[in-house]
């Protein structure tokens, strides 16, 4: 195996939980490692879906980036080839030699950047709603989150998180209650590292690594995006060679809006591929 290379000095040590296999299970060939959206974490995108995982035999490696969870904020920038670096070097440390990524939202470019960099120990790609580099809608949306973080405006960002992380079907269904969760204005609430995280996003452009991914690939398009549209999803599955493609029904979130339905078309594409 190749030596992990030596990550940014200012990205701090990512704090990362570790699921073991239900002891119960069936032992699987590889482990599972985790790559969450920007914005968000480990436990706000995959609290559901790390247990089926685990029921399913994988050890699960699980970092937060940098301003997430409980890691330290960056002091500068972030990039995409140390935050995978970052990632694979948390998934060695753990034991846990070859695995395969499941990428959510910028996590998807993470993981593609990952099995580029790393391809004797990535040996499977899980791709929800993901992009291999940003079109005109996305980066409008991330322009606007920048500013309001920028300007202090948690009750816009939270309006504009709302807006287009969640299906107008959803956000027009919730209670009052929920609504008003959804947007709470309290600071508090977003990751430290959202900016950072957020301008991630304008930079990545994975598009010349596609062609040479050559692990079983699952692309999966949320189709009533409003953030990151679904054609982004598509072109990743025609630039990756053999890849599987398949469509779940809601917005940027499936793990709120159709978690059930996600879990089941990662946990079916792992068995099926011996993963």
């Amino acid at each position: 195996m190749t030596k992990i290379p030596a990550v940014a000095p200012r990205l701090p040590a990512l704090s990362t939980t570790v699921t073991p296999a239900d002891p119960g299970a069936v032992p699987a060939a590889h482990g599972i490692l985790l790559a969450h959206g920007a914005t968000g974490s480990i436990a706000g995108n995959f609290a559901g879906l790390i247990p089926a995982l685990a029921a399913t035999g994988h050890t699960v490696v699980a970092p937060d980036y940098p301003g997430s969870g409980r890691t330290p904020r960056a002091d500068g920038p972030l990039e995409l080839d140390a935050l995978a670096d970052a990632l694979v070097a948390e998934a060695v440390t753990a034991g846990v030699e070859t695995f395969t990524l499941i990428g959510y939202s910028l996590g998807t470019a993470v993981s593609v950047r990952a099995a580029a960099r790393h391809p004797e120990r990535v040996r499977g790609l899980v791709l929800t709603a993901g992009l291999a580099k940003p079109d005109h809608r996305a980066n409008v949306w991330l322009d606007l989150w920048l500013r309001l973080l920028d300007r202090g405006d948690y009750a816009g960002f939270a309006q504009a998180r709302a807006l287009s992380g969640l299906a107008p079907e959803t956000l027009n269904a919730l209670p009052p209650a929920e609504l008003a969760a959804v947007l709470d204005p309290d600071p508090a609430l977003p990751p430290a590292g959202s900016a950072e995280q957020a301008a991630l996003v304008k930079e990545v452009d994975t598009t010349g690594d596609l062609p040479g991914i050559t692990v079983p690939t699952l692309v999966i398009a949320a189709t009533r995006d409003q953030l990151i549209h679904p054609s982004n999803s598509r072109y990743l599955a025609d630039h990756i060679p053999g890849a599987e493609y398949a469509e779940i029904e809601t917005g940027h979130v499936p793990m709120v809006e159709g978690p059930e339905e996600w879990e089941a078309l990662i946990v079916k594409f792992l068995g099926e591929r011996g993963l």
